[in-house]
């Protein structure tokens, strides 16, 4: 019987395995880690018949390709990218009949910045903590993926759903802040002037925090906080103003005061933004 496998070709800038990461460790010290984008991830594995909790491969800006030696099912959500099976154009954001030996090919992203390519049986890397996804921070699950790869598929649970068009996302450039733990620690102006400041997103962003440079957000004083836990979404503030907002491979502890935290909702916009992209922070 054929190897029910990814054989990857070529692989772009990261490429992780990622599912619904490994919630309820923060205490030892590991990150929950799994899909920065949930909703693209989980409508990927529903499109091919997964478990929404299957593994998928997130893809930095795209770029990706592979053959499977059995025919397959696969569903490319999040960033907008071409698609190609057998050098053939395919439908983005729908099911896709992958024949045996076929090369299927993901280009560049045109709009947002990771796609997550779901497969049907899912991605079956071995579990770390109940969970298969890379952690970039702590260096647990299993490597990024690299050319020459050969990734375990599963075997289907249900018949892939088929979908005549899936709508475009509409990508907002606004993140819902809620204020605290630790708003105190910062100057009443730059309080107030949070929501009226525009951010761009650094190019040192990844999947541990998005950074953002603009008008610092300013201490009071100069001081020293005791280490505290993280929660995902905490936008932190180091002495140099330029916020941090903390994704799911972020540090479980922190000593720079958090003056807010992002909207769970609007985390999925973080991880479609690009390096240079405007957003503002908008305080509920």
């Amino acid at each position: 019987m054929a190897e029910r496998a990814l054989q990857i070709r070529e692989v772009g800038p990261q490429v992780t395995v990622q599912d619904l990461g490994r919630p309820g460790h923060a205490h030892l010290g590991v990150p929950r880690s799994g899909a920065l984008d949930a909703p693209a991830h989980r409508l990927g594995n529903r499109l091919v018949g997964n478990h929404e909790g299957a593994a998928t491969l997130e893809c930095l800006g795209g770029l990706i390709s592979f053959r499977t030696e059995t025919a397959v099912t696969i569903a490319v959500t999040g960033a907008q990218v071409p698609v190609t099976v057998g050098g053939r154009g395919r439908e983005w954001g729908n099911s896709v009949p992958v024949p045996a030996g076929s090369l299927v090919e993901l280009g560049s992203a045109t709009t947002g910045l990771r796609a997550y390519l779901a497969v049907s049986g899912g991605v079956e890397v071995e579990p770390v903590l109940g969970s298969r996804s890379t952690d970039l921070l702590s260096g647990l699950g299993p490597e990024p993926v690299s050319e020459g790869d050969v990734l375990p598929v599963g075997s289907p649970v249900k018949t892939p759903v088929a979908v005549e068009t899936v709508r475009i996302p509409r990508r907002s450039r606004r993140l819902r802040v809620r204020l605290g733990p630790r708003e105190d620690w910062f100057e009443a102006s730059s309080v107030v002037a949070l929501g009226a400041s525009a951010y761009a997103v650094g190019s040192d962003s990844n999947r541990i925090g998005l950074r953002l440079e603009g008008d610092p957000i300013r201490w009071r004083e100069d001081g020293e906080l005791p280490s505290e836990g993280m929660v995902l979404g905490a936008v932190q503030v180091p002495p140099d103003g330029q916020p941090v907002v903390f994704l799911n491979d972020h540090p479980t502890t922190g000593g720079y005061p958090v003056i807010g935290v992002v909207v769970p909702d609007d985390l999925a916009t973080c991880a479609q933004l690009r390096p240079g992209e405007e957003i503002t922070l908008r305080v509920v």
